[in-house]
């Protein structure tokens, strides 16, 4: 089995799959300060609850774009699960020709879902990842990653609007059902979804102007349903696209490996963001 892990900022999502089949997953709060011994607990209880037994697990693959995390996620790999963790950082092979100016500056979690996208559903596409940040990535035809289009996450927005505006509070990110609210949490709802729907829409629509109106939309990430629901250019929401990234990444890494008889033993690096 493969334990698949992606530390996000706000969230870390792990899946556990069987072959190609996801078998289980989880979606935690990220959690920086946390020690190796408390992230290796945590995730041996999760096995537990799920019926799944630890020593099971022949290799971890981990995105991440919170580097102090690293180190920490490494030394779980190893003291629990008993293998050195497959980072995916420059050189690990994606298959996907990278033409950003920097390729380096490129958050893991763009390639693989990008590589999870084209692989799935072909392209050109245009990738929306609904998380910290709203992340657009563009993937050719021919397979090449394009660049994409960074944007503060609706989760952010929320909160500055809740921390900066002495009268307002939080509320639920939610559809209202209609624009023009008559209370005041109907009124900030309205403001969060349908300029927050527009907002992706409007990017969205921009992109396909470039890339051609045939582009396939898939989303992914916390409010991908939400927003994919009233969108006009999401075509898919696929919630476990990030998961099935690091699944495929991990199999195109492993030939030379298994020709040794060997698991990839890669140390982890910082990353960027985004």
């Amino acid at each position: 089995m493969l334990l698949a892990l992606d530390a996000g900022n706000t969230n870390t999502v792990l899946g556990v799959f069987r072959e190609r089949e996801l078998i289980a997953n989880w979606r935690l709060t990220t959690a920086r300060d946390q020690t190796v011994d408390e992230y290796g607990i945590l995730t041996r209880d999760l096995f537990t609850l799920a019926g799944l037994e630890p020593r099971e697990i022949g290799g971890i693959i981990i995105s991440s774009v919170v580097p102090p995390l690293n180190a920490t996620l490494a030394g779980m790999a190893r003291r629990y699960f008993g293998h050195d963790a497959l980072f995916v950082e420059p050189g690990i092979k994606t298959g996907m020709p990278v033409q950003y100016d920097n390729p380096q500056e490129v958050g893991a979690d763009r390639i693989v879902n990008s590589v999870a996208a084209f692989e799935k559903y072909g392209g050109p596409c245009i990738i929306v990842d609904f998380g910290t940040a709203i992340n657009f990535d563009a993937v050719s035809a021919r397979g090449e990653y394009l660049g994409g289009v960074l944007a503060p996450g609706i989760g952010i927005s929320a909160d500055a609007l809740f921390a900066r505006a002495a009268r307002l509070f939080r509320v639920e990110i939610k559809d209202p059902g209609k624009v023009i609210g008559t209370n005041t949490v109907a009124s900030m709802q309205a403001g969060l979804f349908y300029g927050y729907t527009d907002l992706v829409d409007g990017i969205l629509g921009r992109m396909k102007a470039v890339m051609g109106p045939n582009t396939r939309v898939i989303a992914t990430g916390g409010q991908a349903s939400l927003i994919g629901s009233a969108s006009r250019h999401i075509d898919t929401v696929d919630e476990f696209l990030t998961l099935d990234g690091l699944r495929i990444l991990w199999e195109r890494n492993q030939p030379d490996s298994r020709e040794r008889g060997e698991s990839p033993r890669k140390k982890p690096v910082s990353g960027r963001s985004g």
